[in-house]
């Protein structure tokens, strides 16, 4: 039946994809390849998602671009060339827009329109989805493609709607480029995008000041074309090497080394540090399979950092103030093109307002409890409500009209990060409690929706309507999670892994360590009959 507005019908939609990013282009690409009938609903008037939202100056992806792409279509691998080793935003918009035209995904993309609510009637196996255009529509699945980081986290700073100058939030960058010449400008927060951005805001503004909170690691990127004959190598063994990512803890390609820290000498480890630091990119988490889980070792690699900190920045106090104190990695490791460098210069400053804290911003600058800042423009580089924040926006209502919300009032709760007890027929993608952000995301979202589509047709082919998670299954898989973590330093310092950026937030470690075994652990499921899943 055809989609209607403003009423439903018996059933619109076999499924309904919430989000247009990379996750929801090849869900509606794989669903609709299966036969199904798909509609796409996206917030933005544009498909893209995170490359979307996110075009604050300096935005670029932390994977190297030849791993960071679609699999699933090997002309498309072999065809798209990639300017840079670490691909622009611009050109991760470019390359998802040549995907929803190459595969002719827009007929069933509606943009601008964001869903609102969706409710299961648990008498038809369908669910209700509302939007913020009047649709009410019916679809049996639910998939939600939502992105982990795609709610935007803006603190509560006392008289920030009194601002005079102009706010931005580096995760709903305007489309117009912004010019900062002749501005002074203060940005609040040191995570990934700021660390992406400063450099860039600090050539054109007459003044910089940067507000940091908790100093993060980062390591040289060393961005530039990638030579021909790499693109030649990886092209002409493209299955072999996405195997063998897959393969790893992290699903990239890092150069994994199997060997401890600590069974080197201090000579070997730096020798091993500094040949990754001159590589450049995350293959720094290769350097030793120990980093992760032994303090003392990745207290090694920490303190490497550390001295390039001292070394690179001259004002000895400014580097120390820019020398993390928490273990290396226990936040993700920060990829830069000089950010270190950047506090050099003349025209900016770097205020510690842990020591000092923001306590408001006025109609001219803002306040912090040692000192007035006069600025023309504020950069919100705050971060995101992530993993969760999306979902627990929307009024999502299962069995007996139970929200999400509520569901998770003490964090997420789920089933292989992919079903939720209480929510038929209701898929995440790359959600809490699967590996996702400790991952390269590509595969990542593909390997969920791999399952998600295979999952459908097996339930289909065998004439079900509802799939749902068993209570124990989501017990123990919760359980397991924190077990999986628990020995590493992930879950050590304030991270938004654990939500911790969020006031109020549970503090629950979110994302599920280790990608193929994770992979295994679904193929398991399956060919255990759906192991954990209740069918009807």
């Amino acid at each position: 039946m055809t989609e209607t507005k403003g009423q439903m019908s018996a059933t619109d939609f076999d499924a309904v994809v919430v989000g247009g990013g990379f996750a929801g282009l090849y869900s509606l690409h794989k669903l609709r390849g299966q036969g199904l009938k798909v509609r796409v609903y996206e917030a933005g008037d544009g498909v893209g998602g995170t490359w979307f939202w996110n075009r604050y100056p300096g935005a670029r992806v932390d994977i190297q671009s030849l791993e960071y792409s679609y699999q699933f279509d090997e002309d498309l691998q072999q065809q798209w060339e990639w300017s840079e080793r670490y691909a622009p935003q611009s050109e991760l918009l470019t390359y998802a827009n040549h995907v929803a035209d190459r595969f002719n995904l827009r007929p069933d993309i509606q943009l601008n329109t964001r869903v609102t609510g969706a409710t299961y009637d648990e008498a038809a196996d369908l669910w209700q989805v509302s939007t913020s255009q009047g649709d009410k529509v019916t679809a049996r699945w639910l998939v939600m493609a939502t992105g982990c980081l795609s709610s935007t986290n803006t603190p509560d700073f006392p008289g920030l709607a009194d601002f005079k100058g102009r706010t931005f939030h580096t995760g709903a960058w305007p489309k117009e480029p912004v010019d900062f010449s002749g501005r002074r400008v203060g940005v609040i927060g040191t995570g990934s995008s700021a660390i992406q951005s400063i450099p860039l805001i600090a050539q054109q503004a007459t003044h910089l000041t940067v507000f940091q909170r908790t100093a993060n690691y980062s390591v040289p990127a060393h961005n530039g074309p990638i030579p021909e004959d790499v693109v030649r190598d990886v092209k002409g063994r493209y299955a072999d090497f996405r195997a063998a990512n897959n393969a790893t803890s992290l699903g990239a390609d890092w150069d994994y080394r199997a060997d401890l820290a600590m069974e080197h000498t201090e000579a070997e480890r730096e020798a091993e540090y500094e040949m990754r630091w001159q590589r450049g990119g995350l293959s720094f988490y290769g350097s030793y399979v120990d980093l992760l889980s032994d303090p003392v070792a990745n207290n090694t690699a920490a303190e490497f950092v550390r001295r390039k900190i001292r070394q690179i920045v001259k004002d000895p106090a400014v580097a120390e103030r820019l020398c993390p104190t928490t273990p290396l990695a226990c936040k993700r490791i920060c990829v830069d093109t000089g950010y270190y460098d950047t506090y050099n210069r003349s025209n900016v400053t770097l205020v510690d307002v842990k020591a000092a804290p923001i306590t408001a911003i006025t109609p001219t600058g803002l306040r912090t409890a040692d000192a007035d800042y006069e600025l023309d423009d504020i950069v919100l580089a705050t971060g995101f409500d992530a993993m969760t924040g999306t979902l627990t926006r929307m009024d999502i209502r299962g069995v007996g009209g139970v929200t999400l919300k509520d569901t998770w009032a003490e964090g997420p709760k789920n089933y292989l990060g992919l079903s939720v007890v209480g929510f038929p027929n209701l898929f995440i993608i790359a959600g809490p409690g699967s590996p996702s952000v400790l991952t390269n995301m590509l595969p990542s979202i593909e390997q969920h929706v791999n399952w998600i589509g295979d999952t459908i047709s097996y339930l289909r082919g065998h004439g079900l309507k509802r799939i749902e998670a068993t209570a124990p299954a989501q017990e123990a898989w919760v359980s397991h999670v924190n077990e999986t973590a628990a020995p590493t330093i992930l879950p050590t310092c304030n991270s938004w892994y654990l939500g911790a950026n969020i006031p109020g937030k549970p503090r629950v470690f979110m994302p599920y360590l280790g990608f193929a075994p994770y992979v295994a652990k679904c193929e398991e499921v399956v060919a255990n009959g759906y192991e954990g899943f209740a069918l009807a």
